[in-house]
């Protein structure tokens, strides 16, 4: 009150007549939000709608925030998505809306699985499946895959992320381990898109596909000794640029993600044998460090998304952080 006392007249008779108008501004923002909800009612989202349902999801894209990347209603198959990069790339598609088919050659998924397949149908209104199958058995594989087409009469995307890995020199390769590694990393890449964009084309929608590549498909990786592997992987990008130029006329886009070294149980296991690695491999691209299966969710949602619906034909996407590596590794 003291310092009330120091302010001019004029201020003082300003500020007496401005506290007897309070009760009638608090009066008008009062009826402000009943002013608001008048009018016609807002056309209900893919949210609402599940909200509805009983169900609280959370979808990544919805027609409130980034709608491009809602796949509520899409239909998308993950091979290889029993564990580890493929699995977390199918709750990402989950978290997004999408209803997930995992392929695996695993008799069961790791137990991460049902965790996430229980959250995908009481927190995110939307459903995960598996199917066991080995992608090189391709008669079982079509009718997997024709299955779930007829089923939800739409077939919408492919993260083909099957693969394995085997380290040996290339003076002690043997045939049939190198037969073993094309078979599955690239044929058995080739003919899990082939399935897939057959009921695209079947359906007339379009679609996404997207390759699981790798950083070693580009560089010769140092003191990494996996010849086979990474030629598996140069033919994985190459057959990406081919599917995309030959099915974009159906609407189909293809591309490829070339991820760097991810820190997975198989390479905790692999720094147990080789402990320098865990020092040396972290030096090898401009970050300083190694990935997390979780840092390619958001490249997942995208590329199947219509976030990306002008991007065909992409290799070698998410490589950017290892050009330093691909310089080093070429000396």
């Amino acid at each position: 009150m003291n310092s009330l006392r120091l302010l001019p007249r004029s201020t003082m008779r300003a500020l007496r007549s401005s506290r007897r108008q309070l009760p009638s501004i608090t009066r008008t923002f009062s009826i402000l939000p009943r002013l608001q909800t008048q009018g016609p009612p807002a056309t209900p989202d893919a949210e609402t709608t599940a909200s509805q349902k009983g169900n609280s999801p959370a979808y990544l894209g919805t027609t409130k925030r980034l709608p491009e990347f809602n796949l509520v209603d899409k239909v998308v198959l993950v091979s290889g998505a029993a564990r580890g990069l493929g699995l977390v790339q199918a709750e990402a598609l989950l978290e997004a809306g999408a209803t997930v088919y995992a392929l695996d050659r695993l008799e069961a998924p790791s137990p991460d699985f049902s965790r996430i397949q229980k959250r995908a149908e009481t927190e995110l209104g939307t459903s995960l499946h598996y199917r066991r199958i080995d992608v090189r058995e391709v008669d079982e594989l079509n009718k997997i895959v024709q299955d779930i087409a007829d089923k939800h009469g739409r077939m919408d995307g492919l993260i083909a992320a099957a693969g394995i890995q085997q380290e040996s020199p290339a003076l002690e390769y043997s045939r049939k381990d190198c037969d073993t590694m094309m078979s599955i990393n690239v044929t058995g890449v080739f003919m899990t898109a082939q399935a897939v964009a057959r009921q695209m084309v079947r359906f007339e929608q379009g679609g996404s596909v997207v390759l699981i590549a790798s950083m070693s498909g580009t560089i010769a990786n140092r003191g990494l000794i996996c010849p086979a592997y990474n030629a598996s992987k140069a033919a994985v990008i190459q057959l990406g640029r081919n599917l995309a130029s030959e099915w974009g006329q159906y609407g189909i886009r293809v591309n490829t993600i070339s991820p760097g070294y991810i820190v997975t149980a198989m390479v905790e296991a692999l720094f147990e044998k080789f402990p320098e690695r865990r020092e040396e491999w972290p030096k090898q691209n401009m970050l300083g460090r190694l990935s997390r299966p979780e840092e390619y969710r958001g490249a997942a949602a995208f590329l199947i998304s219509d976030a990306s619906s002008f991007m065909t034909g992409e290799f070698g996407f998410l490589l950017l952080t290892n050009i330093w590596a691909y310089a080093n590794e070429m000396v």
